[in-house]
């Protein structure tokens, strides 16, 4: 059976409003985390959501890797940047890098992007 970004996404999502509820501090000092990362600087928001998805693939994270094709996606990432990108994720990581590089890429033709 083939997963769904959609579904990970969704259901990662209605995890985390758990998490939120259960440990507030936990989840807002998280995000503030996040907005300090991918505030406007010396790169780009693109560039940064690309680094965020070459992290996501190493560490085979299939959340992750929705969750930033999705930002991607919605900052107008090329097929290309995505693919150069991945490319770099299978010089560094080999086989296993190169199998969740391909899950990027089915999240990409998933999300509509294709």
């Amino acid at each position: 059976m083939s997963k769904s970004f959609s579904v990970i996404t969704g259901d990662v999502s209605k995890a985390l409003a758990q998490i939120r509820s259960a440990v507030p501090d936990t989840m807002k000092g998280f995000g503030q985390l996040s907005q300090g990362a991918l505030a406007a600087g010396a790169l780009p928001a693109l560039q940064k959501e690309l680094i965020a998805l070459a992290v996501g693939v190493a560490a085979r994270c299939d959340a992750c890797i929705g969750f930033h094709v999705k930002a991607l996606i919605r900052l107008g990432v090329t097929r290309e940047q995505l693919m150069e990108t991945l490319a770099i994720c299978v010089y560094m990581g080999g086989g296993p890098n190169l199998m969740y590089a391909a899950e990027a890429v089915r999240a990409y033709e998933e999300f509509g992007a294709a």
